[in-house]
This record gives C-alpha cells, sequence and structure tokens, in this order.
C-alpha cells in the first residue's frame, strides 16, 4: 500500500509536512549506498562526453564516490533493468488503476459537454434567450477544453512539475465552477463558467495519452489507449442519457450530476494517482540524493530549459508540423471533421428521432447508446486485432510505423458508409433502427481511426508528441465547435438525407488520405525533419 500513495498528491503532502521519514525512499536512508547497486541498462561500464553540457555523463551507478570528489556531476538512471520506480515495471493491476482513473477523469469531463443539452429547453424559457444563444454553453465548452491542453500539457513536460500536479490543481477548480454553475442565476455568466469548466477539465484529454506512454512500451500501449479513447467516446454519448430523466425535476440537476460524478474522482486522483512522468521521478530521486551526494543530477536539469521556452515550442512547433508535414496535417483534419460530424449528432438526432420518428426526449437519449455500442464492439474487435495480429507480429519481426494504421484503412470506409445509411434511411417509411445502426458503424469505425492516430503519432514525432496531441485536441474542439452552431441550421435547410450526406461526402477524401500515408508515409518522414525513422 505504500507504494501506491508514494509519488501521489497526498504523499507528497505527508512528506512535506511531516518529513522524510514518512513513506520514505531507499534514498531517504543517509547508510544508503548507490555504489552497491549494480545498473545493468547501462553500457560497458563507461561514460561518455556531453558535448552540449559539457558535463561528463556517468551511467554505473559506483562512479558515484569519484564524482563527489570532483566537479563533475552524475546523471542518473534506472539503477536496474526492474527498478521498481520505473513506471514500465509496475504491476499489471498498478497501470490499470492509473488508467482507470485516467479514462474515468476523461470520461467525466466530456461527460460535461453534453449533459447540458436536456436544459435547453428550460434554459430558453427561464431566460428569454433563443435555442441558438443557449446552444453556446455547448459550444463555448468544446472550446474551452480544446485550449486548455495548449497551456497544460507544455507543464506536464516539465520535469519539476510532472503530470500530477496539472490535472489536481485544474480538476480542484472544474470542480469549484461545477458547484457555482449549480447554484448561479444569470445566463451571460453561465456562458462565461462553461468555458473555464471546460478550461480546467481539459488536462486529461491531451496529457492523458502521455500517461499511458509513461506505462507500456510501444508495442503494449495501444491497450491503454482504447480505455482512454473508450472514455472520450462514452462522454458525450452517455450525458444526454444521465440527464435526460433528472432534469424533468429541475434543469440545474445535470449540472450536479457533473459535481457527484468530479467531487469523489478528485478525492481519488488526489489520494491515489501516482506520478507517471518518467523524468519527474528521476528529477525527485535525484533530489533525494543530493542531500548526501550534491554532485547528482537528473537527466532533465542537464537541458536548461525554461517554461517559456517550452510553451513557444508547444505553441509555434505543432503549426509548424502541421504545415510542413503532410501526414500530420492530414490527422489533424481528418480526425477533426470526424469529431466534428460526431458532436453534429447532437442536433441531428432530435430532428431525426424526436422530429421524424416523434420520440419523447427520454426515449431519444437512449439512441445516443447507438455509439456506445459501436465503441465497445470496435473496442473489443480491435483488441482482438492487437494480440492475435498485431503483437505476434512485433514479436516476429519490425513492422514498419504505417502497419499500425492498417486497422484504420479498412475503418475509413466503414465510417463514410455508416454516414451514408444513417442519411438515407432516416425516413418515417425506414424502421428507426436502420439509420441507428448506421450510426453504431459509424461510432465504432471512428473510434478505430482515432486509435490508428494516436499510435500512429508518438511513433513518428515521439520528441513533439504532446504538443502535437494538445494542438489535435484544439484543432478538433475548435472546428466541433462550429458545427454545434451551424449542424441546426444545415439540416433543417437541406433535411437529415442532404445534411448528412454532405458530410460523408466529406469524408471520403478521408479515405484516399488514409491510403496515401500508409503508401507513402516512409517516404515523408524521410523527408521530414521533424520525424523519425522505422
Amino acid at each position: 500500500m505504500k507504494s501506491w500513495i508514494q509519488g501521489t498528491i497526498l504523499g507528497d503532502t505527508i512528506r512535506l509536512l511531516l518529513g522524510s521519514r514518512w513513506l520514505s525512499y531507499p534514498e531517504d536512508d543517509p547508510t544508503f549506498d548507490i555504489r552497491q547497486l549494480k545498473c545493468a541498462s547501462c553500457l560497458d561500464g563507461h561514460s561518455h562526453r556531453d558535448l552540449e553540457s559539457g558535463q561528463e555523463t556517468f551511467r554505473y551507478a559506483e562512479k558515484l564516490s569519484a564524482a563527489t570528489k570532483t566537479d563533475k556531476s552524475l546523471i542518473i538512471d534506472w539503477y536496474t533493468p526492474d527498478d521498481p520506480e520505473n513506471p514500465l515495471n509496475w504491476s499489471l493491476g498498478r497501470k490499470a488503476w492509473v488508467i482507470i482513473l485516467i479514462s474515468v477523469y476523461t470520461f467525466i469531463v466530456y461527460c460535461g459537454s453534453s449533459i447540458f443539452i436536456p436544459s435547453y429547453e428550460f434554459m430558453m424559457h427561464r431566460y428569454g434567450v433563443s435555442l441558438e444563444v443557449v446552444q453556446l454553453t455547448l459550444a463555448i465548452y468544446v472550446v474551452g477544453y480544446g485550449v486548455g491542453p495548449l497551456i497544460f500539457s507544455p507543464l506536464s513536460e516539465i520535469a519539476r512539475i510532472g503530470r500530477n500536479p496539472p490535472y489536481v490543481l485544474s480538476f480542484i477548480l472544474f470542480v469549484v465552477v461545477s458547484i457555482i454553475l449549480a447554484v448561479i442565476d444569470n445566463f451571460p455568466a453561465i456562458v462565461v463558467l462553461r468555458f473555464l469548466q471546460g478550461f480546467f477539465g481539459s488536462p486529461s484529454l491531451a496529457s492523458g495519452g502521455a500517461s499511458i506512454q509513461d506505462l507500456f512500451s510501444l508495442i503494449d500501449a495501444p491497450y491503454g489507449f482504447i480505455s482512454w479513447v473508450t472514455g472520450f467516446y462514452c462522454g458525450p454519448a452517455l450525458g444526454p442519457l444521465l440527464a435526460a430523466y433528472a432534469v424533468t425535476s429541475d434543469w440545474r440537476w445535470p449540472l450536479w450530476e457533473i459535481v457527484l460524478m468530479g467531487a469523489p474522482l478528485l478525492l481519488v486522483i488526489v489520494c491515489l494517482l501516482p506520478e507517471t512522468s518518467h523524468e519527474t521521478i528521476l528529477h525527485r530521486r535525484a533530489q533525494r540524493l543530493r542531500r548526501f551526494h550534491p554532485a547528482v543530477l537528473a537527466p532533465a536539469e542537464t537541458k536548461r530549459l525554461d517554461f517559456k521556452v517550452i510553451l513557444i515550442d508547444a505553441l509555434i512547433k505543432p503549426i509548424e508540423i502541421a504545415v510542413k508535414d503532410p501526414a500530420i496535417a492530414y490527422m489533424c483534419v481528418y480526425s477533426a471533421l470526424v469529431y466534428a460530424i460526431y458532436y453534429s449528432f447532437f442536433e441531428a438526432f432530435p430532428i431525426t428521432y424526436g422530429g421524424i420518428y416523434q420520440m419523447p426526449q427520454t426515449m431519444l437519449s437512449l439512441i445516443y447508446l447507438s455509439l456506445i455500442v459501436g465503441c465497445a464492439l470496435a473496442a473489443v474487435l480491435y483488441a482482438a486485432y492487437l494480440k492475435y495480429i498485431f503483437i505476434p507480429r512485433c514479436h516476429n519481426g519490425n513492422p514498419s510505423q504505417e502497419d499500425r494504421l492498417i486497422p484504420a484503412l479498412a475503418a475509413v470506409w466503414l465510417l463514410t458508409a455508416g454516414l451514408f445509411m444513417f442519411a438515407w434511411a432516416a425516413r418515417r417509411s425506414v424502421h428507426w433502427i436502420v439509420p441507428t445502426i448506421g450510426i453504431a458503424i459509424y461510432s465504432g469505425s471512428s473510434f478505430v481511426v482515432f486509435q490508428a492516430i494516436i499510435v500512429y503519432v508518438p511513433l513518428s514525432y515521439p520528441r513533439y508528441v504532446a504538443s502535437l496531441y494538445a494542438a489535435n485536441d484544439f484543432i478538433r474542439s475548435i472546428i466541433a465547435a462550429g458545427f454545434v452552431m451551424f449542424a441546426r441550421y444545415m439540416y433543417l435547410d437541406l433535411g437529415i438525407g442532404k445534411g448528412v450526406t454532405v458530410l460523408a461526402g466529406l469524408s471520403v477524401g478521408g479515405i484516399f488520405g488514409m491510403i496515401f500515408i500508409y503508401l507513402y508515409g516512409a517516404r515523408l518522414r524521410a523527408r521530414s525533419k521533424f520525424a523519425v525513422g522505422d
């Protein structure tokens, strides 16, 4: 149990207030002798010169004694390949626990976007505003959680900070803003607070992927991504269903539901979410060792980067990569289109199932479950693909990075087919289950597309992965917010059939883009100064 509390916000606070004798590490013992450890992960027992810093970097623990007697610095690493502090070596149960917390965190934030929808009609009467104005409460929330990662993701990459402080501090503010939203009675204030709610809930939406990468090798990481992507797919789909029955008693109840979900999770992540950033864990280890061995440095301490440099790199570099690298430009644009279509369903479903099929609000909300059904089926099939096809291929050879896109090559066709099925079957003469099946096909196939993109990007652009995730989230969110505001007009003017057909037609371009990246991605990466080879 001690190891589960070490590295959490609660554990760090206890050590700060009560001293290092509480939840102690081996380095806290004055008799701890690092020279007795064998750093089997190091090469040949030799040192190598770091030309940029002018420091000599030692990889063997027994070099510490010599380093402390001179002006040289010892750059520490994991003590052994099975070092228990290395997140890659944590037990499967502990890794699963972290993934569950990150996924639930992501689910709650995404659920908070759409949980407001059943309250629209009540707010229109309460504040005397039009539906278009009320829709701002959804659009501005989506903008908020698109902007947030541009700030929070660079913070999480700083070794002195790590993943946990941005998660916890921002989620505290998320819960506080949610409580204020549930009691305030002023529409302009509600709109502003909805932006802040999305903004403060955003860290897990981009950094969640980085946390999962901390836990697994590149081969096994897709298993963790399945849970995380499921969280952000199921959140918006379940929001209207969770609120549909509560809103009949009081239109504010959906707002309280966010608080009721968020507050317990906040308590859990404060107490039991461990730090996963490798650089942060080594940085803290170096701090403990320096009490007895002043020559010790963490790898991150040799880089001499400040937050301003990291922030500029995070904001500018993704734009530069997207402009100069066709693969990233395609990934950003196509994922943004798929995501925006997903959010346009919040306007299409009431027109289709409430208008054409005359369903009441509570039954209409159940239609959103089709998104979850499609996602769940795709998750099972994708996990089976990983276990029985992809991972065995990795062990038997060295697949190219584009091989990670193979599931998406089929999914892009099904995505478009699902949209056409929904568009052409959404009419009174056709049973409502038929267009609903089309939605499930779209949901499952787009889930696989996102999985492929999330896995492909860090392999090809590992140095800029956090920034690229944040930039992708920002682009997706801004376009989705725009779709929220104009999709209703498009569906009313063109009709559901023609309107969704237009979107399906746009998605056809994604089919050829995915094929192009699969066939020529290696050549594009060879020409790119940002990407790495296989």
